[in-house]
């Protein structure tokens, strides 16, 4: 089953609907028309600065290998660059993301993208907070501050009364 990341774009003063819809669900994996069609796929997902770095690099190979003698070795070095950003492609995608500071909410699993954002905004309408939220309390009903001298763990401390 595929795996996404969820990523939230910086709050704007629009309402919830609109804010949800700018979510951007980025898929885990091998993506195959990143391997295909690199410079196409960077293109296409306006990963600018990853594109002029591709092509610097296959410049910069193209001209080594054509002084060095051995161009023929150069449609292996395009091939393997493929294959390397073919298999980072969700990894460039969210260094975008986080550039643009997109905040990362989570990861979830679906048989689709459909699927995917259907059970993480079911899930988010659940945890979504009270527009009041009441102080935190500690588990125990003491204050966070008090220090409990009693127990540490699940066991009883050695000098503590019984």
């Amino acid at each position: 089953m595929p795996v996404y990341t969820v990523h939230e774009p910086p709050r704007r003063n629009d309402d919830t609907l609109a804010h949800t819809s700018r979510f951007v669900f980025v898929r885990d994996g091998f993506h195959f028309w990143a391997f295909l069609l690199t410079p196409f796929w960077l293109l296409r997902y306006r990963l600018w600065l990853e594109f002029i770095v591709y092509a610097l690099l296959i410049g910069g190979m193209a001209f080594a290998l054509r002084r060095l003698g051995i161009e023929s070795t150069g449609i292996w070095v395009v091939l393997l660059l493929s294959l390397l950003i073919g298999m980072e492609a969700s990894s460039l995608r969210r260094w975008k993301l986080s550039r643009r500071r997109y905040r990362n909410l989570g990861v979830v699993v679906g048989e689709d993208l459909e699927d995917a954002e259907r059970r993480f905004f079911d899930g988010w309408v659940e945890t979504e907070t009270p527009a009041v939220a009441p102080p935190p309390q500690s588990p125990f009903g003491r204050p966070p501050s008090e220090p409990s001298s009693e127990i540490v763990g699940l066991f009883p401390q050695p000098e503590a009364r019984s």
